[in-house]
């Protein structure tokens, strides 16, 4: 793949709290994260120098019957009569969403787009929630024959991954474990305790009751037990899959010759590469994720580097064993070495490859339009050196990468950034 005709950056970058706002709707939830990303331009911009508006949205249609988001949001945000498209991607639609807004830039129709995602997921039941999710997948055989969600059908891959390298389900609960201990240190997540946090609370309320409290010992003990981590489809637990939320993100990406006066510290896109691969009934191999393969190839391919030269890595953990898998598709570890790498610490914050620093799908929460966009804020943040608490300090950050997943694997965005200009 060749490099982009033009420079493209991020200039601003922000997201709303991630959660369940029962009075807020998307287009309030888009507010909180243009009004952070506008604030978060070194220089100041003024929204009506926007030109277009991306917007990554799965199913607003089925989650608050509202087709056409984007004009509205557009509307919502103060500028009405800009271009504003939604795209729908599945899981992966503000990923899809950034790619429209840095070809767009690179192309040389604009020089200023606002990219965001969206998702209001919370105002269903679970079941007509998990229902919409499930148009996701591939109706004809994952869904009407094989009756398959979402955890069922990572649990199957799990259940392929676990038989042929010989894992346990105690390699998935040390990803969950990992991406709440980063979701702890982030004041937007859904989920902002750790898994030590939840036992202590759980001790606590069995005290205050009279009930005897579980010998759990350490966290793991605490995940084994069914009663506080139940099944949700073998092999995969209730820690194991990412939550139903309610969020949005937003990045306002600039030409390289736009960028200098609005930053000092340009973040410069150095490879966006999507691809696609066939349906779950379709795939030989059960254990790897294609489309994830065939984009970071070419992501790397684009940006001139080797999965080496990735400093830190928000990946699509919907459940923890996406996070394993993505580890391996994206080049990290060998194939059947990403569970061990987990337990290991490789991946941990300070470890030699940190994958999820926000708290990844798993503890920041996963409001499906929302999550490529927030993904890159991530990074964005982390490589200008402004995380706070869970900036990373191991490694002079140079490269991050994000791997934004659709459906089981249909669809795959990878994006890597760049600190500084290319």
């Amino acid at each position: 793949m060749g490099r982009l005709a033009r420079n493209v950056t991020i200039v601003g970058a922000g997201v709303s709290k991630f959660g369940a706002f029962p009075k807020k709707s998307s287009r309030d939830l888009f507010v909180d994260a243009f009004q952070e990303a506008l604030a978060s331009v070194d220089h100041g911009l003024a929204p009506n120098n926007l030109e277009a508006l991306f917007l990554g949205n799965f199913t607003s249609d089925t989650f608050e019957q509202q087709s056409h988001l984007g004009p509205l949001i557009a509307d919502w945000i103060g500028v009405p009569s800009i271009p504003a498209t939604r795209i729908e991607n599945a899981c992966a639609s503000s990923g899809a969403a950034f790619r429209q807004g840095v070809m767009a830039i690179a192309s040389g129709m604009h020089d200023l787009v606002l990219i965001g995602g969206v998702e209001k997921m919370t105002d269903l039941t679970v079941e007509n929630a998990t229902d919409s999710l499930a148009m996701a997948a591939d109706s004809t055989f994952e869904v009407q024959q094989a009756a398959f969600t979402f955890p069922g059908v990572f649990a199957i891959i799990a259940s392929a991954y676990m038989d042929r390298y010989g894992i346990t389900p105690e390699h998935l609960m040390r990803v969950a474990i990992k991406n709440h201990q980063n979701g702890s240190l982030n004041p937007k997540a859904q989920f902002n305790r750790t898994i030590h946090d939840l036992m202590e609370a759980r001790t606590k309320r069995l005290t205050e009751r009279g009930q005897s409290v579980p010998e759990w010992g350490d966290e793991l003990g605490f995940l084994q037990d069914l009663a506080g981590n139940p099944l949700v489809a073998w092999p995969l637990r209730l820690f194991d899959c990412s939550p139903i939320s309610d969020g949005a993100s937003c990045l306002i990406l600039a030409s390289e010759d736009v960028a200098h006066t609005l930053t000092d510290t340009p973040i410069s896109v150095a490879a966006s590469a999507h691809s696609s691969a066939p349906p779950l009934a379709d795939r030989e191999d059960l254990t790897s994720i294609p489309s994830t393969k065939q984009a970071a190839q070419l992501a790397y391919s684009m940006a001139g580097i080797s999965p080496d030269a990735i400093s830190l890595s928000e990946v699509h953990d919907c459940f923890t064993i996406a996070e394993v898998i993505a580890t391996e598709d994206l080049g990290y570890f060998p194939a059947g070495e990403g569970a061990l790498a987990v337990a290991e610490g490789l991946t941990n914050r300070d470890g030699e490859k940190p994958i999820n620093t926000s708290g990844g799908l798993k503890a920041k929460g996963h409001p499906v339009g929302a999550t490529g966009g927030a993904q890159l804020t991530e990074l964005w943040t982390q490589l200008r050196g402004e995380a706070g608490s869970r900036q990373v300090t191991a490694k002079d950050l140079q490269y991050g990468l994000s791997q934004n997943l659709g459906g089981s694997g249909n669809s795959c965005v990878v994006t890597i950034l760049k600190r500084g200009l290319l």
